[in-house]
């Protein structure tokens, strides 16, 4: 594996962004939509999350962005506010080198300096590698969504996960 590094994404990187997007929506069913999109989208995107404090992280190499990772609110709802869901893709060609488990251990470091309490992981429940992934950083799967999906002409099943962050016996209260 060649060496990478993690670190906050800029403007510059979301061509490299674009890309992981798009070929994991028109190749795969990690992104359950159908459709591309285009730089406005992935700019649009990146400035909400960052505007809501939210970090977007890649991993970089000598070859460019090999994977991001970013998390933002689980539910729109005030009560779900100490929930944050994530996202991490890595480039294809470069999955299964550990790219996606360094940008998660910086994600989940991110989310914890930032309070949250739990992160959840929504997975296509085809994807072991990301489930088999989650599971080795302690994420606990706590529920599977039989067809709630559809992509490739084919029902997809939802796997959740979740990892505690922190052990607050209350909300808004730090421990």
């Amino acid at each position: 594996m060649s060496d990478h590094q993690i670190r906050d994404a800029e403007t510059a990187d979301l061509e490299a962004i674009l890309a992981i997007y798009n070929d994991a929506v028109l190749r795969t069913t990690a992104i359950w939509n159908d459709d591309a999109v285009d730089l406005s989208d992935r700019t649009a995107w990146m400035a909400e999350r960052t505007a809501r404090g939210y970090p977007v992280l890649v991993a970089m190499d000598d070859t460019g962005v090999l994977g991001y990772a970013t998390f933002g609110d689980f539910r729109p709802h005030h009560g779900f506010r100490h929930t944050v869901e994530h996202s991490v893709y890595v480039r294809d060609g470069e999955r299964g080198r550990g790219i996606g488990k360094a940008l998660m251990i910086e994600l989940i470091d991110r989310a914890r300096r930032l309070g949250v309490h739990v992160m959840v992981a929504a997975v296509e429940s085809g994807n072991t590698g990301s489930i088999v992934m989650h599971k080795r950083l302690d994420f606990l799967q706590v529920g599977r969504m039989p067809q709630v999906g559809a992509k490739f002409d084919r029902w997809l099943d939802l796997t959740l996960l979740q990892l505690v962050l922190d052990e607050r016996p209350f909300p808004d209260q730090l421990t």
